[in-house]
């Protein structure tokens, strides 16, 4: 067998253990937890609904996770589109054009769509005044505008014309915020006791990639705010500015300077969340959006050497979305990396184990069922590396990680 057909056939074991929302419940942390995006029934709905072409009772299986997902959703789960109840509205805008019917759920994502437009803008008002944001949950993937935004996008190319205000709100206060003048860069963190100089995040999933991405993936589609080329360039260039050999600092503080060299936790230089994959996948799409081929080589080339490094040396964890192989499998735009980073990922698989694939977090691996160290979001990298069969839809699920 290829290392494809291990992907496919590992992806849709997975699948069939996480058929039952029970399952699901019974791997999560809290009661909040079952309803996020993050951890919970939004992310393994997202699998089942991009199965739904090749499984028969994936669609079913979908529904009825997003179904069980509304009976533990709470307003108090968190402010981006991987809690609650942003998360189960991403799940539904995204994945409903998966399923053999998407008129089926067309009723319940519109309304999801409008009610996180109504969310976006609220989010956005302190950024559109023109204040510094006091964290990165004001702007960034995980919680804040960038994902948003992305999920938004998604929803006003599905012709849920609700989402405009909303995906407006999110690109003018991005925008805003990365032009905003002054000795440190618009996104730039207040000091705290960990960084007493003050900060800013570089990565995917809490720093300036984030916004980056989104920003250039809108302009590129048509959505552009007055001042958002501009901002694409200097979050762009910001970035270019703190590379180190194709790598990134998970942080830059006031006492650090451009080719200083740098420290990171284990699980973070190349990873999707703060590493070298996701900040790159964000260059490129900067470049598309500019067509700058400077741009667009620079981040084809950290994915070059990315893929030249022996993946047992990548400085990741374990074979999830987030932390691990399986986020560098979704990021990569060429065969040498996506093909090292599907063989780690496979190399995990444990038919012992719960859900087939365990999130390695340090010495004690735990089953997690959900997308981003969890079971479901290493399935959909695996079927999506083994060309597992899918609709022609408007928005990839990537679109969640800000990857297309």
């Amino acid at each position: 067998m290829t290392c494809r057909d291990i992907a496919a056939a590992q992806a849709l074991t997975v699948a069939e253990r996480l058929l039952d929302p029970d399952a699901v419940l019974a791997a999560v942390a809290s009661t909040s937890a079952a309803a996020s995006l993050a951890s919970g029934l939004p992310g393994t709905a997202l699998l089942h609904a991009r199965l739904a072409a090749v499984e028969p009772a994936s669609a079913d299986a979908a529904v009825r996770h997003w179904t069980t997902a509304v009976r533990h959703a709470s307003s108090r789960g968190g402010s981006g589109v991987y809690g609650t109840p942003g998360g189960l509205a991403a799940s539904l805008i995204i994945a409903a054009p998966y399923l053999p019917d998407p008129g089926l759920c067309h009723t319940a994502a519109a309304r999801a769509a409008r009610w996180l437009s109504a969310r976006a803008q609220h989010a956005a008002a302190r950024l559109l005044a023109g204040a510094p944001p006091s964290s990165w949950a004001c702007y960034d993937t995980i919680n804040g505008l960038a994902g948003i935004g992305r999920v938004l996008l998604a929803a006003h190319t599905a012709g849920h014309a609700k989402a405009e205000p909303g995906l407006h709100a999110a690109l003018t206060a991005l925008t805003t915020m990365i032009n905003r003048d002054g000795q440190q860069p618009g996104w730039w963190l207040p000091a705290t006791s960990r960084h007493p100089t003050g900060e800013a995040n570089t990565g995917m999933a809490h720093g300036i990639a984030g916004p980056l991405a989104l920003l250039a993936i809108a302009h590129t589609t048509g959505h552009t705010v007055n001042g958002q080329p501009r901002a694409i360039r200097r979050a762009a260039a910001w970035l270019q500015e703190w590379q180190i050999d194709g790598t990134w600092p998970p942080t830059v503080t006031g006492s650090g300077r451009p080719g200083d060299e740098f420290t990171a936790a284990p699980g973070r230089r190349d990873a999707w969340c703060y590493g070298s994959p996701g900040i790159a996948s964000a260059l490129i799409h900067a470049g598309h959006a500019l067509a700058d081929s400077y741009l667009l080589a620079t981040g084809r080339r950290c994915m070059e050497r990315h893929a030249a490094r022996p993946p047992q040396q990548w400085d990741v964890e374990g074979p999830t979305l987030c932390h691990g192989y399986a986020g560098v499998l979704q990021a990569a735009v060429a065969a040498p990396l996506a093909d090292r980073a599907a063989a780690g990922v496979v190399a995990f698989y444990d038919p012992a184990t719960a859900f087939g694939f365990q999130h390695q977090d340090g010495q004690k691996p735990t089953d997690n069922a959900g997308l981003l160290t969890g079971a479901a979001g290493i399935a959909l990298a695996l079927a999506d590396h083994a060309h597992i069969p899918a609709p022609d839809v408007h928005t990839r699920w990537d679109a969640l990680l800000l990857l297309s």
